[in-house]
């Protein structure tokens, strides 16, 4: 194909002969946190800049699913269904109960202090199997008023937060992470894996654009942190993982795929910067990109982590 890249044999069957990168949908200024929606087929992401939700249906195209939505960035869905959104604007963590729709007024704070201060601005969020939520806490929503609303930090760093909504405590799991962005599980969950993203901001060229490895120890604790490996062009904005834990994230001109081992396995080139991903699909085989003012799908040989 001519879109695609194989830089390893392990992935040479990823995609399939006939398949073909498609333009779902255009419009955005900056398109990112993608979700699927499996009760109705539809996608829904981010469109941070002009601060509202789009949707995407495959008979009914694309439609603003959410305005004025207070710069919601990542999202995932929880074990009973419900959506968890990234505010900037809000600097928290917000929940759509399920069944999820475009009514805001049923949206509820899950997080949005730790030890009384607010929060910078929440990125991106997983949910692990035991229910507990994790997210990074970047400045980019209070940088300036483009994504948020430009204030100071009251943090004073940028951690990656768990949250147990059994007895509503918010801990720090880690501060290693210079500007922690995407984050996804591993398969078992036996690691996590957090992208830096410090060099989003800085003018002279220096900052982070990698992705680091924990080993999750005791279900809660991450320890012994490792530079996977370094995402170029761009950044590793967003990630996730396939069944068999290959890393498949953003980039400045693709969606690349890395093995566990670091190694660069392939390039799924985009024609435009890409933000986020995640997998759809009645399998879980198509790949559903946010790419600055558009989405794209490609369906590959392989599937997501089953989530809600």
């Amino acid at each position: 194909m001519g879109n695609v890249d194989i830089f390893d044999d392990r992935a040479r069957a990823l995609v399939p002969a006939n398949a073909q990168l498609e333009r779902l949908a255009s419009s955005a200024t900056w398109s990112e946190g993608p979700v699927w929606m499996h009760e109705d087929e539809s996608v829904l992401w981010s469109d941070i800049p002009n601060n509202r939700m789009l949707r995407w249906h495959p008979t009914e195209g694309q439609s603003v699913w959410r305005d004025h939505v207070e710069y919601t960035n990542g999202h995932c869905r929880e074990a009973d269904g419900s959506l968890l959104h990234c505010s900037h604007g809000h600097r928290a963590i917000i929940r759509t109960r399920s069944p999820v729709g475009p009514d805001e007024s049923i949206d509820e704070v899950v997080v949005d202090r730790f030890n009384g201060r607010r929060l910078n601005s929440p990125n991106d969020v997983v949910v692990k199997r035991d229910g507990t939520i994790w997210f990074s806490d970047p400045p980019y929503g209070i940088a300036s008023d483009h994504e948020g609303h430009q204030a100071d930090s009251e943090l004073g760093d940028n951690y990656v937060f768990r949250f147990e909504p059994s007895n509503g405590e918010l801990s720090i799991a880690t501060d290693f992470v210079e500007e922690p962005n995407g984050l996804a599980f591993s398969p078992d969950e036996s690691v996590l894996y957090v992208s830096d993203t410090s060099a989003a901001l800085r003018q002279d060229g220096g900052g982070n654009h990698h992705i680091v490895r924990f080993d999750v120890v005791n279900g809660k604790e991450l320890l012994n942190p490792e530079v996977l490996v370094e995402i170029s062009p761009g950044l590793s904005d967003g990630f996730r993982l396939d069944r068999q834990g290959w890393i498949f994230t953003s980039s400045a001109d693709s969606v690349q795929v890395i093995h566990p081992d670091g190694t660069l396995l392939a390039k799924i080139y985009v024609p435009e910067k890409v933000g986020n991903l995640t997998f759809g699909g009645a399998i879980r085989n198509e790949l559903y990109i946010c790419a600055s003012t558009s989405l794209y799908r490609i369906r590959l040989n392989t599937s997501g982590i089953q989530t809600p």
